[in-house]
């Protein structure tokens, strides 16, 4: 299986360079933009935004179903707590030099 060479950022450049001047070569024109100018109409966001066609619907509260729910919630029993199986763990009986005398299996 070959791996695929990924790009490096010297031929992203190239490939760049390429399009725009095959992109002015072809009569595309580029202007310039002063730094700091922004896309907002007078410093505000688009507020023209896309619709279906119809109208935004108000949403009314159901207290009754948001009370039925949480009644069910509280009923159900909560989840069983699972129990852990306790192994025994091993540990190393050490003498004054620091030298492993025995093992020992300790239930904890």
């Amino acid at each position: 299986m070959r791996m695929i060479k990924r790009p490096t950022k010297a031929d992203q450049r190239r490939e760049l360079e390429k399009q725009m001047a095959d992109f002015l070569n072809k009569g595309g024109q580029i202007t310039s933009v002063e730094q700091g100018a922004s896309g907002l109409v007078n410093g505000t966001y688009n507020k023209h935004q896309f619709t279906i066609g119809q109208p935004k619907q108000t949403r009314t509260a159901v207290p009754e179903v948001l009370v039925a729910i949480d009644s069910r919630r509280r009923k159900s029993a909560p989840p069983a707590q699972q129990t852990r199986h306790r192994t025994p763990r091993r540990q190393v009986i050490y003498d004054d030099f620091g030298e492993p005398l025995r093992v020992v299996w300790v239930d904890k």
